[in-house]
């Protein structure tokens, strides 16, 4: 599974529930994308350093997805597939959901609108 930011810092919060569904995963796998926002928050958290080093030894276990050309393509289609239903998403989830339609994965987040995206499936905590 994807985490999306907002798993990846309830995961880093210690959160019961993402804690719980993250000990059933397989693996698990961190857009480039919500790696950058997590690190955004980071550089203005009283508690950078406690945070840097929990995902230091984080991201030693997970999988990072980064954008390439596949990736890219993906976003066009979900671009294109949303445009219609006059629901668009913020630009950095259509990226998430391209990352999980291109490696056939399901999306771990609190963001309902990742739901509007064909061919993604949401799970929540």
């Amino acid at each position: 599974m994807i985490l999306d930011t907002n798993a990846l810092s309830a995961l880093a919060d210690n959160h019961a529930g993402i804690k719980i569904l993250a000990r059933t995963l397989d693996e698990i796998a961190i857009p480039v994308i919500a790696l950058g926002e997590f690190r955004f928050g980071l550089r203005r958290s009283k508690f950078r350093s406690q945070y840097e080093d929990w995902l230091k030894e984080t991201l030693r276990v997970c999988r990072i997805l980064v954008v390439d050309e596949d990736t890219a393509s993906e976003y066009a289609i979900v671009r294109e597939e949303l445009r219609p239903k006059g629901r668009p998403i913020p630009s950095n989830d259509m990226w998430i959901a391209a990352l999980a339609r291109q490696h056939a994965l399901s999306v771990v987040s609190r963001d309902g609108h990742f739901d509007s995206v064909p061919k993604v499936k949401r799970v929540s905590w």
